[in-house]
């Protein structure tokens, strides 16, 4: 007796299989790549930013006690040299552990946005200190510099404008009480900064 042996199909959804998750795998692509471009940067290291305060505290003692503008300027000029390689190396080691790439479109639109207030900072402070108009600095660099942390907030963790709208505050009054300045300056950038990395590092890691 033969036996009949039945002819299977070929199964048209096996063989759309591997077409389905390459394209599966495109959205997923694409999603990734649309959340980076709108996400926020994460990388923003709180207890960098508690290092750089209590440096800024220091230099704020080292500075009151200089004799002359020349020698003020530059304890702060080595200050923000040190603050910035603190700021970059914590947040280069807090995206490594988070796998974040420093180079994420909002990583690099944060960089945009703090930089401009920055260098308006600094051409102002060469131009002020040869008028002699130093007094004038502590209240303009918190106002900048808040400015450019609002500006960058605006791709990072809500706690970062906010930090930035204190330090404008406090630029203010530096502007209004050019004989408050080292009070001021010490409450910026030493207890604001080491404040508000306490809450940053609390709430978000690192």
């Amino acid at each position: 007796m033969n036996r009949v042996i039945p002819i299977r199909p070929e199964d048209p959804q096996g063989r759309a299989e591997p077409e389905m998750q390459a394209r599966a795998m495109d959205n997923l692509r694409f999603i990734r790549q649309t959340m980076e471009r709108a996400g926020a940067f994460t990388a923003i290291s709180g207890w960098g930013e508690v290092l750089i305060g209590i440096t800024a505290l220091a230099a704020t003692w080292f500075a009151a006690r200089t004799t002359s503008s020349a020698s003020w300027l530059a304890v702060w000029v080595a200050e923000a040299a040190l603050a910035i390689v603190i700021s970059g190396a914590f947040m280069a080691r807090k995206a490594r552990e988070a796998g974040i790439s420093l180079i994420s479109e909002p990583a690099r639109k944060l960089v945009l946005s703090f930089s401009p207030p920055m260098l308006v900072g600094a051409v102002l402070t060469i131009v002020l200190f040869e008028h002699g108009l130093v007094s004038l600095l502590p209240g303009l660099w918190l106002l900048l510099y808040g400015a450019g942390v609002v500006s960058a907030g605006t791709f990072s963790v809500r706690l970062v404008p906010v930090m930035g709208i204190t330090f404008m505050a406090l630029g203010v009054l530096g502007l209004l009480f050019p004989l408050s300045a080292t009070l001021l300056m010490a409450l910026g950038f030493g207890g604001a900064h080491i404040a508000f990395g306490l809450l940053i590092g609390w709430r978000h890691g690192g």
